[in-house]
């Protein structure tokens, strides 16, 4: 039997961006988008930290899962 949390979810192991440690730097190129009504050249500084904390976030996980791995 599932539990509801289960139909409501359909990949319930999915990350979901606000589980994610770039949360904070998420939420504010969002607010910046809205303070310039979605000018994006204005808040390229804010897309950049945004992308760099992915990019750091990516390469723990693969190295998380390179340690876990069967085949290393």
């Amino acid at each position: 039997m599932t539990s509801s949390r289960d139909q409501s979810t359909p990949y319930p192991s999915a990350a979901r961006i606000a589980d994610s440690p770039c949360f904070p730097q998420y939420s504010a190129s969002l607010k910046c988008l809205e303070e310039f009504r979605s000018d994006k050249s204005k808040c390229q500084e804010y897309f950049d930290i945004y992308k760099e904390c992915k990019k750091k976030e990516r390469e723990a996980r693969l190295e998380r899962n390179k340690k876990r791995s069967l085949f290393s």
